[in-house]
């Protein structure tokens, strides 16, 4: 019977990678890739010969249909993303959610992902957090950021490195310049590293210091 697999890749170090995760792409007949570049170097590194398929945000609505009868037809079709677990603010949910629609098995292996080594080293309360992902860019970020300055619990934001500076600003500025946050970047790679204190203290070091790389956010929830 044909399923739909999820497959979390390395964040950084490809060591990353567990074994059911290479036999799971190995296997499969179909891998839908974000960027069949970026996942051609993994491949190759795995040695993992099966077909690839572009698969990003922007033609994912239009390939639903058609993938979902690919699995009707008993085709076994693994996800990956450029980094960590697929649908996590990557491609993955529209075909999940067709999936389910459709009383196609789907199958979620367990692996990387970014927001939660980042919560445990932010030594911020993590018994109780919410996931925010990335942030409106325009249009109902400042709607966004006035609800989340209520937030008790505490809040995991991804970032790009050209716009952290500004999103700490808004923090200092919507949040409380002695909110704590904790910005974790390049995890697993060669230059990781996590940078803690208050709003105002990490704008200032990054303000000097402009950052590289993928970044998560923690937050602390208010008090």
């Amino acid at each position: 019977m044909s399923k739909l697999y999820l497959v979390p890749t390395p964040i950084g170090n490809l060591k990353d990678m567990t074994f059911r995760a290479v036999d799971v792409l190995k296997e499969a007949d179909l891998i839908l890739a974000e960027d069949t570049r970026t996942s051609g170097k993994l491949l190759k590194y795995f040695e993992i010969t099966t077909q690839m398929q572009s698969h990003h945000m922007h033609n994912e609505h239009k390939t639903v249909n058609s993938l979902i009868e690919k699995l009707k037809s008993g085709v076994t079709i693994a996800v990956i993303s450029d980094a960590g677990t697929p649908a996590i603010s990557d491609p993955g949910f529209l075909l999940v959610r067709a999936c389910v629609e459709h009383n196609i098995d789907v199958d979620c292996l367990p692996g990387a992902t970014a927001f939660v080594p980042a919560l445990v080293n932010s030594g911020l309360p993590n018994d109780k957090f919410v996931f925010e992902g990335f942030l409106p860019v325009k249009k109902g970020r400042q709607t966004r950021l006035l609800l989340l300055a209520e937030e008790t619990r505490t809040i995991i934001f991804y970032e790009s490195p050209h716009k952290l500076v500004k999103t700490l600003g808004h923090f200092c500025e919507y949040f409380g310049a002695d909110r704590q946050v904790s910005v974790s970047r390049e995890i697993t790679k060669l230059y990781e590293e996590t940078v803690r204190g208050t709003a105002e203290e990490v704008l200032a070091h990054y303000t000097n210091k402009p950052p590289k790389g993928e970044i998560v956010i923690v937050v602390g929830g208010k008090k």
